[in-house]
């Protein structure tokens, strides 16, 4: 039996008002994208896309979205983001662009990357915190995403400490 190799790409859905994103759904990408890589490569290009694509996941929340598709045709897809300037959704249009973060052979590899640029961006917001309870929030999201169970729950068991100290 002969094994399908797939690619996945990792993109960030940009939009001017983050509230907009809770109405994004996995169908809604799904088709947009498909519409933009029949419009940019035309035919060839949408019966590519249609053979195994699909949005494998998408957070609301954050904006990320993971597309799976064959390794042949990766460059099509890729090279059809750029066009993408709004999706259509629950009879909204949302004006947005897709940042193509990352491109990987697995969902893994796709995780692992999504987790040190979530900690890279999470470094740059340290210094524009403007009091020291925005800055604890930070710290604790960092450690949320770099440290193992044990070792999380040991500086959890700290930092307990640490306030316990303050207070006193």
């Amino acid at each position: 039996m002969v094994r399908v190799k797939s690619r996945y790409l990792l993109c960030e859905v940009n939009v001017s008002d983050r509230s907009r994103l809770l109405l994004l759904d996995d169908r809604a990408v799904a088709a947009t994208v498909k519409a933009a890589v029949a419009r940019i490569h035309g035919d060839y290009g949408a019966a590519l896309c249609s053979i195994r694509f699909s949005v494998k996941y998408l957070n609301a929340h954050t904006g990320i979205v993971f597309l799976r598709f064959p390794k042949k045709c990766y460059r099509l897809l890729w090279s059809a983001l750029p066009f993408i300037t709004c999706i259509e959704t629950r009879g909204q249009k949302i004006s947005c662009f897709l940042n193509c973060l990352h491109v990987g052979g697995t969902m893994r590899t796709c995780q692992k990357f999504l987790i040190r640029y979530n900690t890279q961006q999470l470094h740059r917001m340290l210094p524009k915190c403007k009091n020291e309870e925005e800055k604890q929030q930070v710290q604790k999201a960092i450690l949320n995403c770099s440290l193992t169970g044990r070792n999380k729950e040991a500086f959890e068991v700290e930092s307990e400490s640490e306030e316990d100290e303050e207070e006193e």
